[in-house]
Protein backbone atom coordinates (compact mmCIF):
# COMPACT_ATOMS: atom_id res chain seq x y z
CA UNK A 1 0.00 0.00 0.00
CA UNK A 2 1.29 3.07 -0.95
CA UNK A 3 2.40 5.13 1.91
CA UNK A 4 2.35 8.78 1.08
CA UNK A 5 2.36 10.59 -2.35
CA UNK A 6 4.63 13.90 -3.20
CA UNK A 7 4.03 16.12 -5.52
CA UNK A 8 6.36 19.01 -7.10
CA UNK A 9 4.98 22.49 -6.89
CA UNK A 10 7.92 24.58 -8.55
CA UNK A 11 10.07 26.42 -7.40
CA UNK A 12 12.24 23.59 -5.65
CA UNK A 13 9.28 22.97 -3.28
CA UNK A 14 7.16 19.36 -2.99
CA UNK A 15 3.72 18.70 -1.12
CA UNK A 16 3.96 15.35 0.52
CA UNK A 17 0.42 13.60 1.26
CA UNK A 18 0.37 10.93 3.87
CA UNK A 19 -2.54 8.81 2.35
CA UNK A 20 -4.10 7.33 5.51
CA UNK A 21 -4.78 9.92 7.12
CA UNK A 22 -4.74 12.71 4.32
CA UNK A 23 -2.20 15.01 5.88
CA UNK A 24 0.02 17.52 4.24
CA UNK A 25 3.44 19.03 4.62
CA UNK A 26 5.34 20.85 2.45
CA UNK A 27 9.26 20.78 1.73
CA UNK A 28 11.69 23.17 0.30
CA UNK A 29 15.44 23.08 -0.83
CA UNK A 30 17.36 24.90 1.74
CA UNK A 31 18.52 28.48 1.39
CA UNK A 32 21.87 27.01 1.23
CA UNK A 33 21.41 24.91 -2.08
CA UNK A 34 19.04 26.93 -4.42
CA UNK A 35 15.98 27.08 -2.44
CA UNK A 36 13.83 29.27 -0.45
CA UNK A 37 13.92 27.37 2.71
CA UNK A 38 10.45 27.99 4.14
CA UNK A 39 9.65 25.28 5.21
CA UNK A 40 11.64 21.74 6.23
CA UNK A 41 14.00 20.82 3.33
CA UNK A 42 13.97 16.82 2.97
CA UNK A 43 17.39 16.45 4.97
CA UNK A 44 15.59 18.32 7.70
CA UNK A 45 12.92 15.86 7.63
CA UNK A 46 14.82 12.89 7.74
CA UNK A 47 16.69 14.33 10.96
CA UNK A 48 13.65 15.56 12.87
CA UNK A 49 11.86 12.09 11.73
CA UNK A 50 15.07 10.43 14.17
CA UNK A 51 14.22 12.45 17.14
CA UNK A 52 10.17 11.95 16.31
CA UNK A 53 10.72 8.26 15.91
CA UNK A 54 12.66 8.41 19.51
CA UNK A 55 10.27 9.64 21.32
CA UNK A 56 7.70 7.69 19.83
CA UNK A 57 9.75 4.27 20.26
CA UNK A 58 10.52 5.72 24.21
CA UNK A 59 6.82 6.43 24.65
CA UNK A 60 5.55 2.75 23.33
CA UNK A 61 7.78 1.42 25.58
CA UNK A 62 6.38 3.24 28.58
CA UNK A 63 3.04 1.91 27.93
CA UNK A 64 3.70 -1.15 27.42
CA UNK A 65 5.96 -1.29 31.01
CA UNK A 66 3.30 0.53 32.66
CA UNK A 67 5.96 3.29 33.05
CA UNK A 68 4.20 6.93 33.63
CA UNK A 69 5.64 9.38 30.59
CA UNK A 70 5.07 12.64 31.12
CA UNK A 71 7.56 14.82 29.04
CA UNK A 72 10.40 15.21 26.39
CA UNK A 73 11.23 17.35 24.42
CA UNK A 74 13.74 17.02 21.39
CA UNK A 75 16.27 19.79 19.88
CA UNK A 76 17.79 18.59 16.51
CA UNK A 77 20.88 19.92 14.60
CA UNK A 78 21.73 18.36 11.04
CA UNK A 79 24.86 18.76 10.28
CA UNK A 80 25.62 18.68 6.11
CA UNK A 81 28.73 17.34 4.30
CA UNK A 82 29.82 17.82 1.15
CA UNK A 83 31.75 15.75 -1.74
CA UNK A 84 28.89 14.15 -2.02
CA UNK A 85 25.99 16.23 -0.48
CA UNK A 86 24.86 14.24 2.36
CA UNK A 87 23.84 14.48 6.06
CA UNK A 88 27.04 14.23 7.69
CA UNK A 89 25.51 14.01 11.75
CA UNK A 90 22.79 14.66 13.15
CA UNK A 91 22.78 15.91 17.01
CA UNK A 92 20.08 15.30 19.02
CA UNK A 93 19.47 16.31 22.62
CA UNK A 94 16.45 15.08 24.56
CA UNK A 95 15.38 16.74 27.63
CA UNK A 96 13.30 14.22 30.21
CA UNK A 97 12.64 16.67 32.67
CA UNK A 98 9.90 15.91 34.51
CA UNK A 99 9.41 12.85 34.32
CA UNK A 100 9.59 10.74 37.81
CA UNK A 101 12.09 7.74 36.97
CA UNK A 102 14.54 5.74 38.66
CA UNK A 103 18.53 5.39 36.99
CA UNK A 104 17.65 2.20 36.15
CA UNK A 105 14.31 2.97 34.25
CA UNK A 106 15.48 6.03 32.91
CA UNK A 107 18.52 3.67 31.36
CA UNK A 108 15.72 1.43 29.50
CA UNK A 109 13.19 4.87 28.26
CA UNK A 110 16.04 5.70 26.56
CA UNK A 111 17.94 2.60 25.47
CA UNK A 112 14.29 2.32 24.21
CA UNK A 113 14.72 5.23 22.04
CA UNK A 114 17.99 4.33 20.66
CA UNK A 115 17.14 1.60 18.93
CA UNK A 116 13.94 3.08 16.95
CA UNK A 117 14.05 2.05 13.35
CA UNK A 118 14.75 5.62 11.92
CA UNK A 119 17.90 5.22 14.36
CA UNK A 120 18.55 1.97 13.22
CA UNK A 121 18.37 2.90 9.29
CA UNK A 122 20.50 5.52 9.86
CA UNK A 123 23.46 4.04 11.79
CA UNK A 124 26.53 3.00 9.62
CA UNK A 125 25.63 5.62 7.23
CA UNK A 126 25.12 9.11 9.26
CA UNK A 127 26.85 10.05 12.70
CA UNK A 128 24.44 10.31 15.48
CA UNK A 129 25.06 11.73 18.82
CA UNK A 130 22.37 11.46 21.49
CA UNK A 131 22.84 13.91 24.66
CA UNK A 132 19.85 13.52 27.37
CA UNK A 133 19.32 16.04 29.76
CA UNK A 134 16.99 16.21 33.06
Amino acid sequence: MTTSVVNYLGNLRTSCTHIASGNTIMTDAPIDNHGKGEVFSPTDLVATSLASCMLTIMGIYCQQHEISFEHAEARVTKIMGANPRRIEKIIVLISLEGNKWDEKTKAKVIQAGKLCPVAKTLEGNVELEFIFEE
